[in-house]
Formats: structure tokens, C-alpha cells, sequence
């Protein structure tokens, strides 16, 4: 996650739950943030597929299905689809 997009917030946990995902966090190696920040992106399905570093978008995908070859989506389709306009934004599509 981007850190120029986050917004600070308050949680009111049962003491005995905040400790305790406090020292899972640190059995994994992560700060309780980042530990509970990917839990909410797990269960809310902001969690996008790994793919290689070197993954390349060919012109045939980019040309699949529409007529006149790759037409980039409508802001308020990237709105309303987090998931496509990573994989618009990470491939520069």
C-alpha cells in the first residue's frame, strides 16, 4: 500500500485480542499495522496475484475481445474495480 494514501484511524479492541495479535504480528516479523492492514486486505479481496517482475502484457491480450485492439477503462471503471486498475496502473496499460 501506498503511504501518501493513508488514512490514520482509531480500534477499540478487547485487551487480550490486541495483545495477542500484537505477538503474532511479531512472530511473522510485522508491526501490528501491517499486520492488521493485510488482514482487512485478505478479507475484503484487495489481494492481487503475484505475477514475475518481468511479466509482460502481449499485444494479443491486450487485443482480446475488442475490435479495434486495447481500449483503456473509464475512470469510473477503475473506481469501481480495484483490482483492474492495479493490474491498469502496475502494467502502465
Amino acid at each position: 500500500m501506498q503511504t501518501a494514501n493513508r488514512v490514520q484511524t482509531v480500534l477499540r479492541l478487547d485487551n487480550f485480542l490486541f495483545e495477542r495479535a500484537k505477538m503474532t504480528a511479531g512472530r511473522r516479523g510485522m508491526s501490528f499495522n501491517n499486520y492488521v492492514e493485510k488482514l482487512i486486505e485478505k478479507d475484503a479481496g484487495l489481494v492481487f496475484p503475484k505475477l514475475p517482475k518481468d511479466f509482460k502484457v502481449s499485444e494479443e491480450i491486450k487485443s482480446f475481445g475488442v475490435p479495434g485492439g486495447f481500449v483503456r477503462p473509464t475512470q469510473a471503471e477503475l473506481d469501481s474495480d480495484p483490482k483492474l486498475a492495479y493490474l491498469i496502473e502496475k502494467y502502465a496499460l
